[in-house]
């Protein structure tokens, strides 16, 4: 039997452990390649260290990019099903939740590490920690991957999966992008996104770590453009939660090519804004002599009513309820169903979870996942320009490509 084939994995995270795995399975003789002392570190720091691995809805419906429909030929490639299959035979027990979610029974980040690692033992993939690589260059049917510390590895197939620049501690440096760069590819422009949103206003410091349901939107030139309802949490810099990591993607879009966009948040969105405005007139009316501020308690977060006071534009709040007009009822109605903040910008890599943009995809072949430019040449994971939805959404385009990729590079 002839040996197989030398296939060099540069980065050791969900994409490039999948892709070991697939390509060892295939027959090639593998090497991981990881900077760090150990494989798989940012896994652990996954759904809140609980590891939401996949998502029931994966389809490219839930992921960006220039060309998001380029993530469906590896998701068909390896799909949801075979992702549950793959882990429940490492002995991952699904857990299903809302939306779709899929984590471990055990709940624990470390249990996909740990099955990883024991199956990457057990097939014989040679890891090598703290290995930097500085240089891929391709020598006729060939490639020489040459650390920082002078090593070079020789290998038939080389699969680049270093991830993006996202959460830096966990390693990711961007490193990739230069070694694609070095390579001929163009990587698209790259900005954080799952990451919380900075604003204008004066009040933040006021409400920090307040939390309230709600409902989100990005709005560019007064259009809806992504909206998403949950858990709001303001910040002394703007807002996180789950809704506004969801629609970040969409306002680091905008703020980095230079075009105005504003949050709107409708924090009283289970009525209309006649039925809010009859509530509120209805609790005036009911206690007249009762201060205004203190008419709302009960019904909104009490360190929110001042702020919602002052952006309503009230300046006496002790007065008593009776007093106010119809017209300033219309302002705190309108604050809490469309408070609008002009958007400054996004947090940056250490508070993302992911990185918008990467290699193009039009320059790599979505069965495959190998460069259209360079022969044995394979990219899978973040380092290329497709990112999904919170929710599970970017793990499975980890094991999805990187399986693609290792399956393809073996052969």
């Amino acid at each position: 039997m002839s040996p197989g084939k030398r296939v060099l994995v540069v980065g050791g995270g969900a994409a490039g452990m999948m892709a070991a795995v697939s390509a060892k399975r295939a027959g090639a003789e593998v090497v991981i390649l990881e900077k760090n002392p150990r494989i798989g570190k940012k896994i652990l720091a996954t759904g809140n260290g609980r590891c939401n691995y996949t998502n029931l809805n994966a389809d490219p419906t839930y992921y960006y990019g220039k060309n998001p429909q380029f993530a469906q030929g590896a998701l068909a490639g390896f799909s949801v099903v075979d992702t549950i299959q793959f882990f429940k035979k490492l002995g991952i027990e699904p857990k299903m939740e809302d939306f779709g979610k899929v984590f471990p029974m055990s709940e624990q980040a470390s249990s996909i590490l740990d099955v990883f690692l024991y199956e990457l033992n057990e097939l014989g993939v040679k890891i090598v920690g703290e290995a930097f690589v500085k240089d891929i260059i391709r020598e006729k049917d060939e490639f020489s991957v040459r650390l920082e510390n002078g090593e070079i590895y020789r290998g038939d197939r080389v699969i680049i999966t270093t991830g993006g620049k996202a959460m830096p501690s966990s390693g990711s440096d961007g490193n990739g992008y230069d070694l694609a760069k070095k390579l001929g590819h163009t990587i698209t422009d790259i900005f954080p996104a799952l990451v919380q949103i900075m604003l204008e206003g004066a009040y933040f410091k006021r409400i920090d770590g307040v939390k309230l349901g709600g409902t989100a939107e990005i709005l560019h030139q007064d259009q809806s453009i992504a909206k998403e309802r949950g858990d709001i949490l303001f910040a002394n810099y703007g807002v996180s939660g789950p809704p506004i990591l969801q629609i970040s993607r969409k306002a680091g879009e905008l703020f980095h090519v230079g075009k105005e966009a504003y949050l709107k948040l409708t924090i009283m969105d289970t009525f209309t804004k006649e039925e809010l405005g009859e509530l509120i007139s209805k609790r005036f009316q009911t206690n007249p002599s009762k201060p205004v501020d203190f008419s709302l308690v009960g019904l909104i977060n009490k360190r929110l009513i001042p702020v919602v006071l002052m952006e309503a534009g009230l300046k006496d709040w002790k007065r008593s309820a009776a007093e106010l007009s119809p017209k300033e009822v219309a302002g705190i109605v309108t604050v809490l169903t469309d408070w609008r903040f002009k958007i400054r910008g996004t947090k940056s890599w250490p508070s993302a979870q992911v990185t918008a943009g990467g290699v193009a995809t039009d320059e790599i072949d979505e069965h495959t996942l190998e460069s259209k430019l360079v022969k044995g040449l394979f990219f899978a994971g973040e380092i290329i320009d497709i990112d999904g939805w919170c929710g599970g959404f970017n793990l499975q385009w980890a094991w999805s490509s990187g399986f693609v990729a290792g399956r393809s590079g073996a052969l």
